[in-house]
């Protein structure tokens, strides 16, 4: 049910290891087990910010019940993560925060819906 989308024009390393630590990462900020918890990543992108192609990251955050109070708090983990990761600096960041309907997220020939 989240839904962790990364898009950098950052080389990774070691993809396995990130994405085991987005996956991780995410489902502690939710408070969501991990084993629902989906992550893609997409690196080398052609990508400008504020007219520089300096590392940069787009991230999308979707999920069902997202804490609207807890978006800075969420923010600051996944800047800390983005930084540690693959060094790119919060203010080269941005998070678009989604918060899905049980209804219009599907899974398991299925809904979340109650």
């Amino acid at each position: 049910m989240p839904l962790l989308k990364l898009t950098t024009n950052a080389p990774a390393a070691n993809r396995s290891s990130l994405l085991a630590a987005l996956s991780a990462h995410t489902a502690e900020l939710l408070q969501k087990p991990e084993r629902f918890v989906m992550i893609t990543f997409e690196q080398n992108a052609d990508m400008l910010f504020a007219g520089s192609s300096a590392p940069l990251a787009y991230i999308e955050l979707k999920s069902i019940g997202l804490p609207e109070q807890r978006t800075r708090r969420l923010a600051e983990g996944l800047c800390r993560l983005v930084q540690t990761e693959l060094g790119i600096p919060a203010d080269r960041v941005y998070i678009e925060f989604s918060n899905a309907a049980r209804h219009l997220w599907g899974w398991n020939a299925g809904t979340f819906e109650k």
